[in-house]
């Protein structure tokens, strides 16, 4: 009981931030995660002595996983078949180049390769999502939630950005629509962002497009577990961390995808769930808002801003290139 009242006002506040966020987004149709990480770090003086510091770690930390594994509910196996196995390898080969890309760059730039990964991941497979999923298994530094915040207010921006300009990319070239599709789902860094880009070309697109994306969130999980692979071989000399464990919302996220795959599971079940994961994601990111110095973040320079325009720059390069042999 004492545990709850100690985390009570924290995850309060986290959530009161994330209903505005909602409330914003719908009223003014801009992403809701950005909404709640703007706000988040409007009001990071919560976090700095106050009573609700633990709640706000808790939702950024254990609620945001609780977030991650529901995703799980959202794709089935079945998704990776339907697409065919030519456009699923463009798909892992696009999201792991990329990565691979974010660790060269990172190296070339003078930044710690984990922001490689991390950013590599948050563009290669589901935005703000994916940089969550992988900050929670990446070992502990001082930098670590500035990186986290740092990815997530890029990949947003540039995601948005994509969701207006790649249609318009797309009518250009020609392409036909499950051209389009791939391209747009295959993209586009949020799930948000590639609905609304496909469903604005035609609903056909809007729905192949986004079984696409789905697809690229399925790939989270080997993704994280491949992380955590090399984390244990210690290829990362720069940290004496000890590599974390195979972590619970990563079972979750198995096991519920297993579950989707397997059983047909009420429509009304799979969007409350849905729903509970998208709210739980949003009070995440107003956490990890809350925990950030917004100080350190005028400090990084130019840098990280080119690192993931570069990878977002790639990955539509790759899949454009690649298109004509689907």
């Amino acid at each position: 009981m004492d545990k709850i009242k100690t985390l009570l006002p924290g995850i309060m506040v986290a959530t009161t931030v994330g209903m505005a966020a909602l409330f914003l987004s719908e009223h003014y149709g801009a992403p809701a995660m950005l909404f709640a990480l703007l706000l988040g770090i409007a009001m990071s003086f919560l976090h700095q002595g106050t009573q609700c510091k633990t709640g706000i770690e808790f939702t950024a930390s254990t609620i945001l996983r609780i977030g991650v594994a529901l995703l799980g509910l959202r794709i089935a196996f079945g998704d990776l078949i339907a697409l065919g196995w030519k456009t699923g390898l463009l798909l892992v080969v696009a999201i792991m180049s990329t990565i691979l890309l974010g660790i060269v760059l990172a190296k070339a730039f003078g930044l710690q390769k984990r922001f490689g990964v991390l950013t590599g991941g948050a563009v290669g497979i589901c935005g703000a999502s994916a940089a969550m999923a992988i900050s929670a298994v990446l070992p502990e530094g001082k930098d670590k939630d500035r990186d986290t915040l740092l990815t997530i207010i890029g990949v947003t921006a540039l995601s948005t950005m994509a969701m207006v300009v790649y249609p318009i990319i797309a009518g250009m070239l020609g392409l036909d629509e499950t051209a389009t599709s791939i391209f747009l789902g295959g993209t586009i860094h949020d799930v948000a962002q590639v609905v609304g880009a496909g469903y604005s070309v035609s609903e056909q697109t809007g729905v192949l497009a986004t079984l696409t994306k789905l697809v690229r969130v399925a790939l989270l999980m080997p993704v994280v577990v491949c992380i955590l692979l090399v984390l244990r071989m210690n290829m990362d000399k720069t940290s004496n961390a000890k590599a974390p464990g195979i972590p619970l919302f990563l079972i979750g996220f198995v096991i519920l995808m297993s579950i989707n795959s397997v059983v047909a599971l009420p429509e009304a079940l799979t969007k409350i769930s849905t729903d509970i994961s998208r709210f739980a994601l949003v009070i995440a990111i107003a956490a990890i808002g809350m925990k950030s110095n917004l100080s350190q973040l005028l400090t990084v320079g130019f840098k990280p801003i080119l690192l993931l325009m570069l990878e977002t720059a790639w990955i539509a390069g790759l899949i454009l290139v690649c298109l004509p042999y689907l």
